[in-house]
């Protein structure tokens, strides 16, 4: 991807954040954050990157 693709892209995803009703932007912003793990919200990535490498020599 070239660096006027990555622009263009970035702008088209700004662009339709901006264009959503700031009651579906809140909406989103709870999801996200009832989504995240415990591992991960606690300890960071490092847990996450050790199941990933776990599972991937099994």
């Amino acid at each position: 991807m070239s660096g006027n693709d990555y622009v263009k892209f970035m702008t088209q995803e700004i662009v339709k954040y901006m264009e959503l009703p700031q009651d579906e932007r809140r909406k989103r912003k709870k999801s996200k954050k009832k989504q995240s793990s415990f591992s991960s919200k606690w300890f960071g990535l490092l847990p996450f990157a050790f199941k990933l490498l776990v599972k991937k020599k099994k």
